[in-house]
C-alpha cells in the first residue's frame, strides 16, 4: 500500500487545514499526566510564565502593520520560557510552532493564520490576556 504524495493531496486543501487543525487542537488540548510536577506547577509558577509569555507577545512589530515581522519576532522568546505546567507549557509551544508556520508561509496559509488564532486562544484560557 502506497501513501498518497503531497502533490496528491493538492487538490483537497480543505483536507489539509483541517488535519493541521485537528493536529494542533489535540497537542493544545493535552494536560499534565499523574506523573507530572505539581510543586512547579504551582500558581505562582504558573503565573510568571503568564508573565512572560505576556511580555514576549508585547514585544516585536505591530502585528496589524507588520503581521508576518510580528509572528517571526515571537517565535524565539515564546521558545525561550520554560515552564513546568505542562499545559501552558503545550500551549506555549503550540503559539511558537503556529507563529512559526505563518512566518514560514509569507503570511499566506489560512491554515497557519488559523493555527495561530487557535494557539493564541489556548494561551487566553491559561494566562488571561495574554494573547489579546
Amino acid at each position: 500500500m502506497t501513501t498518497p504524495s503531497a502533490r496528491s493531496l493538492a487538490p483537497f486543501p480543505q483536507l489539509a487545514t483541517l488535519l493541521l487543525v485537528t493536529l494542533l487542537l489535540g497537542a493544545c488540548g493535552s494536560s499534565a499526566g499523574p506523573g507530572s510536577s505539581t510543586a512547579a506547577s504551582t500558581p505562582a509558577a504558573a503565573e510568571q510564565a503568564c508573565q512572560q509569555v505576556s511580555g514576549a507577545l508585547s514585544d516585536g512589530p505591530d502585528p496589524d502593520a507588520d503581521p508576518v515581522g510580528y509572528a517571526e519576532a515571537q517565535v524565539l522568546p515564546l521558545r525561550q520560557i520554560h515552564t513546568q505546567d505542562q499545559a501552558l507549557k503545550a500551549a506555549i509551544g503550540g503559539l511558537a510552532d503556529a507563529y512559526q508556520s505563518f512566518f514560514t508561509s509569507n503570511g499566506k496559509s489560512s491554515a497557519a493564520k488559523e493555527a495561530v488564532a487557535v494557539a493564541s486562544k489556548k494561551i487566553d484560557s491559561l494566562c488571561p490576556g495574554a494573547a489579546s
